[in-house]
């Protein structure tokens, strides 16, 4: 998506991510860590990439459901979310909705490598042009800092750490706020792990939310 890293590979042949040779050497370990997170992205998307489109339809409505409940009254909230690729949760007609209680979205554009992302103004129709990997981001519009910011998961532990596309953008982004938004990561249950071996630079999730629920179930403080 617009956060790929330059290591990203596609699908593996066969998506059995390996760990690696021990989960307290790995995770000091950074050469091994972002090996084995290469492999394992691989790995999920394709199981993510293989869900068939009846059962897509019915985890997604669930997933739907959990993010109706978690998120906050939308009237003056500005929400960051994301243009889907390669099989992710499309929220965008859920977020769309929101729009007509006073929320505002914002989509995100990668202005340099190593940076934080910028998040546009954005509503459907708008013009918009291709970034990063032929994605659609809008041509133009108002600069934000969302208050919630809707995070696509391509893997997640049970701390709530994220794996994304390698590129760091969404750490980068979260650590540049002096006041940190409230972010919700979104992805379908198979992309649990058990960790991604986190290093200093990732940053936990608030809520994560999967056809399976909503983690965890009460916010944390």
């Amino acid at each position: 998506m617009h956060e790929l890293g330059p290591d990203f590979v596609g699908p593996a042949a066969e998506p059995r991510p390996s760990e690696p040779c021990g989960p307290e050497s790995a995770a000091s370990d950074w050469p091994s860590v972002r090996q084995w997170r290469k492999e394992t992205r691989a790995a999920l998307i394709a199981r993510r990439v293989g869900i068939s489109a009846q059962d897509r339809a019915a985890r997604s409505e669930r997933i739907e459901q959990g993010l109706r409940a978690t998120l906050p009254s939308p009237s003056g909230l500005s929400i960051g979310l994301y243009w889907p690729f390669r099989g992710e949760f499309d929220a965008r007609s859920l977020l769309t909705e929101l729009r007509g209680s006073g929320a505002r979205l914002a989509l995100p554009v990668v202005v340099e490598k190593a940076r934080p992302l910028q998040f546009r103004v954005w509503s459907p129709g708008e013009r918009m042009i291709r970034g990063v990997w032929n994605i659609p981001v809008p041509a133009e519009g108002e600069i934000v800092d969302p208050d919630v910011l809707i995070a696509p998961l391509v893997g997640f532990d049970q701390a709530g750490y994220r794996l994304g596309y390698g590129g760091g953008f969404y750490d980068r982004t979260i650590a540049s706020r002096s006041t940190k938004p409230r972010v919700i990561g979104v992805g379908f249950e198979l992309a649990r792990l058990a960790t991604i071996h986190p290093q200093a630079h990732d940053v936990a999730m608030d809520i994560i939310v999967t056809e399976g629920g909503v983690w965890p179930s009460t916010e944390r403080p």
